[in-house]
Formats: structure tokens, C-alpha cells, sequence
């Protein structure tokens, strides 16, 4: 009865395992980077030129104050093509000027990039290039409110000067995991431009998400 009981228990993990990883940022084309040197949870990356669709937010409203769905819409036809576009991760946080206002930004696939993204029909909502370039990054779990943000910039900036690093004033933030995924299995990030340094755009590659 016992043995019955682990067997049917390890069964139902594992469905509901499979079940999170096709759902979550495994299920998605990633946004190519190269990982430069790394220590912990720290990385220095090259970036490519990255290809957004992109919309005004709030930065505290996770997208519930109608900048996701704006995007969402987009891949899901609202643009001249009428052409559905895979979702992909991160989906790119950038604050402007002050802690609450930014854009938020999808990455559009790779192939669709290179065959010309088709413009957006909706309001608010337009194609962006993210210049390539070099960036210290911080990994970091939980839901990304202000709170979890500023912390975050924080220890990445200690390491940063740690390092003897020179980076833009002005941290964006990336996160990889759909809304219903728990705060401790998130994965998030904070991204900083680092001065002065060019990526190399023949030897980017994929990211490797981490299972």
C-alpha cells in the first residue's frame, strides 16, 4: 500500500514537472548572448543587436496596466502582416528617468527578425533596436517590484565596483518566466551597460536557460 502510494506521488510530480517546464521559459526561443566571464550569479555578456516590439509601462503593474497585452497582441497578428510571431523570452524592463515609469519590450524571434518584422497596427506599440553591446548581469529570483529591483541594481553595482567596472547610470531589468510561475522559481535579471566596450556579433550564440 505504502509502495503504491510513493509510486502514484512520484507520478504526479513528475506530470506536474512537465507540465511547469513546457510552460515556462524552456518552451521558448531565448535571446542569444555570450557569456564573457562569470562568477556566481554574477556574468559579463555580450549582447547582439536585439529586435524588440515595444510599449509604454508602469513598472509596478506587471503588465496589468494593458502594456502586455498591447504587445501580446501584436504576436498574436495585430500587425500589417496579420503574422502570428512566437513569444520568446525575457521580456525586457526599461525604466526612464524615475523608478515607476519604462517600456517593456519582446524580443522578436531570430528568423523573423532577419526577414523584417512586420509594423504594428496597434496604438502605443512600435519596433525597436536594442544595441549589442557589453553588460554586467545579476540573477535574481521573486516578483520584480521596486523593492526586489533596487536591492538587486544595488549588489550588482557593489560588484561592479568590486571589479572596477564603469557602467551606464541607468540599470533595465529582463524576466523570464510567465506570471502564474512562483516567486522563488523566477528567474529575473538586471542588466547594466558597461562603458566603452563593443560586442563581438559573430561569436554570440543562444543563452542556455537553466533547467
Amino acid at each position: 500500500m505504502k509502495m503504491s502510494y510513493l509510486i502514484t506521488l512520484a507520478l504526479i510530480i513528475g506530470a506536474g514537472y512537465l507540465v511547469w517546464k513546457s510552460s515556462s521559459r524552456n518552451a521558448y526561443e531565448s535571446a542569444a548572448y555570450t557569456v564573457v566571464d562569470s562568477a556566481g550569479k554574477f556574468e559579463i555578456r555580450d549582447y547582439p543587436d536585439l529586435h524588440l516590439v515595444t510599449t509604454q509601462t508602469n513598472m509596478d503593474a506587471a503588465g496589468n496596466d494593458g502594456s502586455f497585452m498591447r504587445l501580446f497582441r501584436y504576436i498574436s497578428g495585430g500587425n500589417t502582416d496579420q503574422q502570428k510571431v512566437a513569444m520568446t523570452t525575457p521580456v525586457f524592463m526599461d525604466p526612464k528617468q524615475n523608478d515607476t515609469s519604462g517600456q517593456m519590450g519582446f524580443v522578436l524571434p531570430k528568423e523573423v527578425a532577419q526577414n523584417g518584422a512586420p509594423q504594428p497596427t496597434g496604438d502605443g506599440v512600435q519596433l525597436q533596436i536594442r544595441d549589442g553591446g557589453q553588460f554586467a548581469v545579476m540573477r535574481f529570483a521573486g516578483r520584480m517590484g521596486l523593492k526586489s529591483r533596487t536591492a538587486a541594481e544595488k549588489k550588482l553595482r557593489s560588484w561592479m565596483k568590486q571589479q572596477r567596472l564603469e557602467g551606464s547610470k541607468q540599470a533595465e531589468f529582463a524576466g523570464y518566466d510567465p506570471p502564474w510561475i512562483p516567486g522563488f522559481l523566477r528567474r529575473n535579471e538586471v542588466l547594466v551597460r558597461l562603458h566603452g566596450v563593443a560586442t563581438n556579433q559573430s561569436t554570440a550564440q543562444a543563452a542556455t536557460v537553466p533547467k
